[in-house]
């Protein structure tokens, strides 16, 4: 008897069945869409606009670089919501913001908090030593391992430290009128954005606090006569508008940013994101760092392009400026002393760096 069923299609179906089954096993192990990561949710924030280099560079480099290395692995992705120029919080008050909870990592403005995390004014409490900012970059993070009293501080305020940044190459002075001396100096009111304010000390003028985003109308409507700048920040900000003399007196670099992420944030992230967002910020560091010193000599040739003025100071001038300021490293190094901490240990491991590394100084602050 003649059967109406035949091996060849039974075998036929159970290849096919046999290739359907193939073909989802490889999708599932090859197949890792966007969709089937876990997606992580981090609020970014700091009260300076985009035009900042440092707020330019992390939407523009780190932001893309944590992406391509999470990446990598496809387990997770973040979506990012970033909050500059003040929409979540305004420049001094960063650190308390991210404290509260109301950002999950941020660029901390630290000359702004040198109460609350003081080992970080290294920099500045030692002017008129180097401008070389991936120097001062690597060394203030190098304290960081070396002392852990640095970032236990920020752990006092609910941050993790990630790094320190440098996004200038040296200060300057940018003014309404031409100053080419110290004696110019003499009745002047000047902006500055905290310690560095005392830089002004014995040469007759006042010191006003402010920051770059209030500088630019405090020297338009004659509330000062300059400010304390440095050259890519007086070019993004125009200030060549209303402050077109700048004086070169090379006062120096300064770390004067870090990079933290809200303690019970950062407690809640996997290992392998909390690792990128660390690594990255590293190189971050440093790409910011490099910026900082080929925007610097690009910038004064846009400020001169620009109707900018430039004198600079000599040698023998800049020395006795430094010379006449009050030792503000001492007094930094008694006042942490008098805290508990290693305040002389650590000015004297940042100047043996410094030396160390051949730097111009003006003034060994830790010798006197």
């Amino acid at each position: 008897m003649r059967s109406f069923f035949k091996e060849e299609p039974v075998l036929s179906f159970k290849k096919s069945a046999t290739q359907i089954f193939v073909l989802i096993a490889l999708a599932s192990i090859l197949g890792c869409s966007k969709s089937d990561q876990s997606t992580i949710r981090l609020t970014v924030v700091d009260g300076y606009p985009t035009q900042s280099l440092w707020v330019k560079e992390f939407i523009d480099y780190y932001i893309p670089e944590v992406e391509k290395r999470l990446a990598a692995t496809g387990t997770y992705q973040i979506k990012w919501n970033q909050a500059w120029g003040g929409q979540i919080v305004k420049t001094r008050n960063v650190l308390p913001g991210l404290q509260k909870g109301l950002g999950d990592i941020g660029v901390v403005t630290t000359v702004f908090h040198q109460d609350k995390v003081p080992i970080q004014a290294i920099a500045y409490v030692t002017p008129f030593v180097t401008t070389d900012p991936e120097l001062v970059a690597r060394t203030v993070d190098e304290i960081a391992e070396k002392f852990p009293e640095m970032k236990e501080a920020w752990d006092t305020y609910n941050q993790v430290y990630l790094t320190n940044m440098v996004v200038l190459d040296s200060y300057q002075v940018f003014s309404k009128e031409p100053i080419q001396s110290l004696s110019d100096f003499k009745g002047l009111k000047i902006n500055g954005a905290g310690t560095n304010l005392r830089y002004l000390h014995g040469l007759g003028s006042a010191g006003v606090a402010g920051s770059l985003v209030t500088y630019f109308q405090n020297i338009n409507t004659g509330v000062v006569d300059a400010a304390m700048i440095w050259p890519e920040a007086a070019v993004s900000f125009k200030m060549h508008e209303v402050a077109p003399y700048m004086l070169k007196t090379d006062m120096g670099t300064v770390n004067s940013k870090a990079i933290t992420v809200n303690k019970r944030a950062w407690e809640k992230l996997p290992p392998e994101v909390q690792n990128i967002l660390a690594e990255t910020a590293i190189d971050y560091r440093d790409h910011v760092a490099k910026l900082a010193v080929s925007k610097g000599a690009e910038s004064i040739k846009i400020f001169q392009e620009n109707g900018g003025k430039i004198a600079e100071m000599s040698a023998e001038e800049r020395k006795q400026w430094a010379m006449n300021m009050p030792n503000i490293a001492k007094e930094w190094a008694d006042g942490l002393e008098e805290k508990g901490l290693p305040g002389h240990e650590i000015l004297k491991f940042y100047m043996d760096t410094m030396r160390a590394n051949g730097q111009d100084i003006s003034r060994h602050w830790d010798r006197e």
